[in-house]
């Protein structure tokens, strides 16, 4: 059952900023989702898009293994815009010519707009120049028949084009990044002026609809929740338990990987403060069993994940009569557990991929398709308190994959001592709501320092603290020295086999935020 009439389709040719295009399309309330490239005619057709975009990539549209999208699309009647990219390619395939620029334009560049339809619609065109963000070394020499330029930069005269019949538009820049200053009013001229969309897509009709799917799925059959006391399951057990109310039983699992005297405060919140069934179990042992000996993180995610799985296969069989399970996957945890263009998937996510084949149980995963700053959004609409919307993100692996190689007793120890004095910390500095993440991360190596008089040779602890929006890009968060200072000289005084403190300087990409 498709739930969304209206929707802009974005085809992936490999982009860093492919999330971000449909991140700015769901900003304007219209529903936007990301398929490969490589998607079959026929599939595109039976999502019913009201509009396609193709997103940048890193590749040139000439080279022998390059990526191309079935040329069909153009003759679906259905509006195309091509981003870098995807407008070189749109081109080409529609008998455009496009070659190695001799002046490449990466980063800031001023667009002069010569044409005031379509995507322009609205701008100011008297010799005004427009800030966009390019990042390109090839450049349209010849245009197809049909097609006019609209506006042009320093080094590229087709810097956007449009066909003067067809509903097809090419731009050279990212709309879809903040540096592209006019970017908003460009997107918004194509989903609403062009594809004629309505801005209806909000989570109020998100519950509305989702709710109803539910209730017809599970039917008057029990279904278990995979409870983290996460932001992502929290929401899952909200909109199932609004859907089936008493049919869900929601199952908390220590896995031992926790932080300090968070299971504690999970259960004594969901049991004292909601209306959902709730079983806990410790399965400390069994988890610290399955990753003696492992240092590889894929490794380590997987035998976490299939670890969860069987936990919950024996607890549904003493409730009996369970034939689904619900979790919290979100969207950019199915993104980056595919693969582009047959390369390897970022990561793994122990959520993501299914269920094994042993486990007899069917799959619920009402969050799969919305980003993370929407599930805070939907979780308040559903009346959740915000103690429960905005504590930071904390992966479902836990702290196995916040320690570096194998993870041991005394690993655990040093990190969740480690990662109670940053959390401490940056409460009391008030930059905990400011910030995506903060956490502590304990680090395969061992260095030299000196305490008193003696020489030690101990663990390192990095800390690590982002800001971002969706969790698909990410930069490290500028933290005050006075912050940073007090957060080390704690961990160095306080955690006993710590001598040395570090802080993360990387963004994602190329980095992601979690170090496996």
């Amino acid at each position: 059952m498709d739930i969304h009439s209206e929707k802009i389709i974005i085809l992936d040719f490999g982009s860093q900023t492919t999330q971000l295009i449909a991140r700015r399309i769901r900003e304007q309330k219209v529903y936007s989702e990301i398929h490969p490239f490589s998607i079959s005619l026929d599939k595109l057709k039976a999502l019913r898009p009201s509009g396609i975009v193709l997103s940048g990539g890193p590749c040139s549209v000439y080279d022998a293994d390059a990526p191309h999208s079935d040329a069909g699309l153009f003759e679906l009647g259905i509006p195309v815009l091509g981003i870098c990219y995807g407008a070189q390619l749109m081109l080409q395939q529609l008998g455009g010519k496009v070659e190695t620029a001799e002046k490449r334009e990466f980063g800031k560049a001023e667009l002069t707009v010569k044409d005031t339809t379509g995507l322009f619609a609205g701008l100011e065109i008297n010799g005004m120049k427009h800030q966009v963000w390019m990042s390109h070394g090839d450049r349209v020499e010849v245009i197809p028949e049909g097609f006019m330029a609209t506006a042009v930069s320093e080094n590229s005269p087709f810097a956007a084009l449009r066909h003067k019949v067809q509903p097809f538009f090419g731009v050279q820049f990212h709309p879809e990044v903040a540096h592209t200053l006019i970017g908003t009013d460009v997107l918004r001229n194509f989903i609403f002026g062009i594809c004629n969309c309505r801005p209806e897509w909000t989570m109020h009709s998100f519950i509305e609809q989702n709710v109803q799917v539910i209730r017809e799925k599970i039917g008057k059959d029990n279904v278990i929740c995979a409870l983290s006391g996460g932001v992502d399951s929290s929401v899952v057990a909200a909109i199932i338990h609004r859907a089936v109310g008493d049919q869900l039983t929601c199952i908390y699992v220590n896995n031992g990987l926790m932080r300090t005297g968070e299971t504690g405060s999970i259960l004594r919140f969901f049991k004292e403060k909601s209306k959902l069934k709730v079983i806990d179990i410790d399965a400390t042992d069994y988890f610290l069993g399955e990753l003696a000996g492992v240092e590889d993180p894929e490794i380590k995610r997987k035998r976490i994940g299939l670890g969860f799985i069987k936990i919950f296969e024996e607890e549904a069989k003493k409730i009996g009569q369970v034939k689904y399970l619900a979790q919290g996957t979100l969207y950019p945890d199915v993104i980056e557990s595919v693969s582009f263009r047959g390369e390897a998937p970022i990561k793994s996510h122990h959520n993501v991929g299914g269920l094994p084949d042993i486990m007899q149980l069917d799959l619920i995963e009402p969050l799969r398709e919305l980003f993370k700053d929407e599930v805070r959004e939907l979780g308040l609409e559903l009346g959740l308190p915000e103690e429960a919307i905005y504590r930071q993100p904390f992966p479902g692996p836990g702290l196995g994959i916040r320690i570096m190689g194998e993870v041991t007793a005394e690993r655990l120890r040093i990190l969740r001592q480690a990662d109670v004095i940053v959390l401490e910390e940056m409460r009391k500095a008030g930059w905990y709501r400011k910030v995506w993440q903060s956490f502590a991360v304990l680090l395969p190596i061992q260095t030299v320092g000196v305490m008193g008089d003696g020489r030690t040779y101990e663990h390192v602890i990095a800390i690590r603290a982002v800001d971002s929006r969706d969790a698909m890009t990410a930069d490290w968060t500028r933290l005050p020295y006075e912050i940073l200072s007090e957060i080390s000289s704690r961990i160095i005084n306080e955690v006993r086999g710590v001598n040395r403190v570090v802080y993360d300087i990387s963004s994602k990409p190329p980095a992601t935020i979690e170090w496996e």
